[in-house]
Formats: structure tokens, sequence, C-alpha cells
């Protein structure tokens, strides 16, 4: 009975909503067709690549992962790029949320325009300011190193956290704020004791989003560090490039290796990320 109910309540699909939902399988596919390709060729032979690019793999050979990892040490590079990625999302975490809480929260005459001079940092691309970064930090002798990688990376952090986190901030009830107030709780209270506790989702959300820009990012990695030892796992990839031949099914493997943890990390916290960023979207 009850699924002789359920069968009458169902609505059939409008003209409109068929139509949306083939857009979607058609956008699924154009984004997957390239990551399931790069997947079979990992696995197949250089000559199977020549000859037939886009066909099956008539025999997988795992061994292509097992070669990429040795021989292009993505171990080195795997630890460089976290322990970069980890620095620079710790402290653009910490910077970001002070200047969003003192911009969305403190009353001050500044506040608006220290907002605009932040979301300025985010129209500037880095390949304008990446020669005199460069030659900056050579007089100082911050290249070929990891502090010196960081430093570039948590300042093109901090204006997408700050942005991300002064919606979240403003999206709070100020009665809250107001309340804790009147009970004698002092700025730097509302804020550790508050603030924080409340926008673990924004936090969530900006930082998977800064750790994900950071660990795909080639530019500055490769200008900043010329010792093999320190670079991180994007520079990495671009060894197994020659200037005669290229190995691509080691070459497919490694990518598919440097890809394997955003994929995961994006599918199994899809859900919160865009809850993160439509509540951080709304004012309060």
């Amino acid at each position: 009975m009850k699924k002789n109910q359920m069968n009458k309540t169902r609505k059939p699909l409008s003209p409109v909503m068929i139509v949306i939902y083939v857009l979607l399988v058609l956008l699924a596919v154009v984004y997957l067709a390239p990551l399931f390709w790069m997947l079979m060729v990992s696995v197949k032979e250089n000559k199977e690549v020549m000859s037939a690019p886009f066909g099956l793999p008539t025999t997988i050979h795992w061994i292509n992962y097992q070669e990429a990892w040795t021989l292009g040490k993505l171990g080195i590079a795997l630890l460089n790029s976290v322990l970069v990625c980890t620095v620079t999302l710790i402290f653009s975490l910490i910077f970001g949320s002070m200047a969003a809480f003192a911009i969305a929260r403190m009353r001050w005459k500044l506040s608006g325009a220290i907002a605009t001079f932040f979301m300025i940092g985010m129209m500037v691309p880095v390949h304008c300011i990446l020669i005199p970064l460069f030659v900056r930090f050579a007089h100082l002798g911050l290249t070929n190193s990891r502090f010196g990688l960081m430093l570039p990376y948590i300042t093109f952090s901090l204006p997408m956290t700050i942005f991300l986190l002064t919606g979240f901030f403003k999206s709070m009830p100020g009665e809250l704020f107001e309340s804790a107030a009147i009970d004698g709780c002092g700025i730097y209270g509302c804020f550790f004791r508050i603030a924080l506790p409340l926008c673990r989702t924004g936090f969530f959300v900006s930082g998977l989003m800064t750790f994900i820009n950071n660990w795909n990012e080639l530019l500055l990695a490769m200008v900043f560090i010329s010792d093999p030892a320190r670079k991180t796992l994007p520079v990495t990839l671009t060894y197994f490039v020659g200037p005669y031949a290229t190995n691509y099914v080691q070459m497919f493997a490694a990518i598919i290796i440097a890809i394997a943890p955003t994929i995961v990390v994006y599918c199994l916290f899809s859900n919160q990320i865009v809850e993160g960023l439509t509540t951080g979207a709304v004012k309060g």
C-alpha cells in the first residue's frame, strides 16, 4: 500500500527538468572523461599509447606507478608539498581569521578600506610581481628554501581566506557578541570563545581551498626552488617530460598519484564544501 501511495504521489519530470538532468550528465562526462583517459594511459605501455591512445589497455601494467614513484622521487616531493602546504594553511588561517573578525565584527573607520585592500590582492596575478619578488628574495637569501616559498603562498592565500571568513563572521547573530560583552567578555574572548567555535565550517572550507590551491601551484615553486631535494610535487612532475622523449605512462601515473589526494578529499567532503560556501554567503 505504501509503495502504491508513493508511486501515486510522484510527479512526472517536466521537460525543463529532463533537459537539466541531461545537461548535468553531459557535464559530468566532460569532466570525468579526461580523468578516465589518464587512468587508462597510466597502466599501458608506451608503444600502446602511440598505437592506440584512446583504446582500452590490453594488459594492465601497475608497475608504472612503482617506477614513477621511485624514478621520479615522488616521496621526497610529496613530503615537501605536505610540509609547505600545511605550514601555509596554519598561518593563513590564523592571520586570516583575525583580519576577517576585525573587518566583520569590530567597528572602526578603516574596516571597509582594509577589506577592499585585501580584495584587491585577489585580482593581482602572480606573474605581475614574480620578477621583483624573486629579486627581493634573492637579496634577502630566501630563494631555494621552503620558508621562502611559504611566504608568497601565505600572502596569496590570505585574500581568499579573509573573504570567505568575513562572510561567516557576518552571518553570526550579533546578539551573541552583545550578550558576551554585557557579561564582561572582551574582544579576545569574543573571538576565541564565540567566533572561532561557530566558524568551524568556515575554517574547513577556506582551509581546504587554501591547501588544494597551494598543492597544485607550479610557477612559484619552479622559480624559487632550484634544489631537487626541496622541490614540490607539481615541479617534480615536469621531470617526466624530456627535450627529446617523454615517458608518457610514467608521467600519467605520477599525475594520478599527485591528484589522488585532492580527488578523495573533494569526494568525501563535497557536501560540507557546498554547505560552507552557501552559509558564508548569507548575512545574518
